[in-house]
């Protein structure tokens, strides 16, 4: 069994243009989350992370003519192709493409700008996959809020599988139309930035990113690196929307996690939480953490830097957790005002630096979705 590593990585967000930018903002207590006018669902409209399409045009001319691509598409492949420009090791005849999304090119329902075909999303990810000359047909991983964790997993198992040598796990997603009427119709839109955990969080706020990292075994010896040691999921099965209210599957993810690995909670340095600052969502966190007797772990929620950027969400989690265990950084959780759930949870305030070794990336979504990842800094 080969040991695979998160390698070259890249997040584009309305942060920056680049892992590093992103870090940098985070770092700075910056948010992508702004206030937009939406007078169709929102009257007086509502905050989110959006990304300026000039913005995307501009980069994407340097690679080819913007036209010929969706916003989600040009966003996938500027990721991506950061990730080769950092990378001398792809190869194309063996290097696995994966993408975790959850709506795709939604935003092309009722318009003709490209063909009907284009809104499928093996259709979009073969034109991703296309664009860079990759042999093998790409896979798609769309289960609701894990996606992009649950793509990390899936690249993993199909390189100890002989699938691939490597792969790069891609994810994107959109504030669309479609998502902001979903979210609306379950009344979950907070009318303010979204507060994780916080006793006045009121819902989720959205933002859209693409976000891309390579996979693989890696024999170099001159850095430190970030290793992924395994990832277990769970589904509690309890509704199509709301999460069980006791933490079940989230707390069978993590539990299973830890017997399969021998892992005591005590070793945990840092905990990344999903933390859409729903009630019921943050509340099960809580329960699960607790059950699984983390609550001294420092935790923290990202969403209050980028909003809940959906398939693309666990992904870019998962790579500033990567950077996080590097630098031996816990990045605030952004907005915390005061405990709003029933369990004590350590949720990070402040940035702070400490030394930092094994980390535990967790995921929940619709459907009852629930993922636990560990990652873990191995020294030279």
């Amino acid at each position: 069994m080969s040991r695979n590593y998160l390698l070259s990585d890249s997040i584009i967000s309305p942060l920056g243009f680049g892992t590093l930018e992103n870090l940098k903002a985070i770092q700075n207590s910056d948010s992508a989350l702004k206030h937009h006018n939406n007078s169709k669902f929102f009257k007086k409209g509502y905050y989110a992370g959006l990304i300026d399409i000039e913005w995307i045009n501009d980069e994407f001319s340097k690679l080819a003519e913007p036209v010929k691509f969706t916003k989600l598409e040009k966003l996938l492949i500027l990721s991506i192709k950061q990730v080769f420009d950092q990378s001398n090791s792809i190869d194309l005849n063996t290097t696995g493409l994966i993408i975790s999304t959850t709506k795709g090119n939604i935003d092309l329902l009722g318009t003709d700008e490209f063909s009907s075909d284009r809104i499928y999303l093996w259709k979009m990810a073969n034109i991703v996959a296309e664009f860079f000359g990759l042999k093998h047909k790409p896979i798609i991983v769309s289960n609701a809020c894990i996606s992009g964790a649950l793509a990390i997993k899936t690249a993993n198992d199909l390189i100890e599988a002989g699938r691939f040598s490597n792969a790069i796990v891609a994810g994107g997603d959109l504030v669309s139309q479609f998502v902001l009427s979903g979210f609306q119709s379950f009344q979950a839109i907070s009318p303010k930035p979204c507060r994780p955990f916080s006793n006045d969080r009121e819902g989720v706020s959205l933002g859209e990113a693409a976000a891309a990292v390579l996979i693989g075994p890696d024999s170099s010896k001159d850095q430190e690196k970030i290793q992924y040691i395994d990832a277990v999921i769970a589904n509690d099965a309890n509704h199509i929307s709301g999460p069980s209210r006791t933490g079940e599957g989230l707390f069978q993810s993590i539990n299973r996690l830890f017997e399969r690995n021998n892992i005591e909670p005590s070793q945990i340095d840092y905990l990344s939480a999903h933390g859409t600052a729903t009630n019921y969502n943050d509340e099960m966190e809580a329960i699960a953490f607790d059950r699984a007797a983390l609550n001294s772990v420092p935790v923290n929620s990202l969403k209050g830097y980028y909003g809940h950027t959906l398939g693309t969400s666990a992904l870019i989690e998962s790579i500033i957790t990567k950077h996080s265990l590097l630098k031996d950084k816990l990045y605030a959780s952004f907005n915390f005002t005061a405990s709003g759930v029933s369990k004590d949870l350590n949720i990070i305030q402040d940035h702070e630096n400490r030394e930092l070794s094994l980390a535990l990336k967790t995921a929940s979504g619709f459907g009852g979705c629930n993922l636990a990842m560990l990652l873990i800094k191995e020294r030279i």
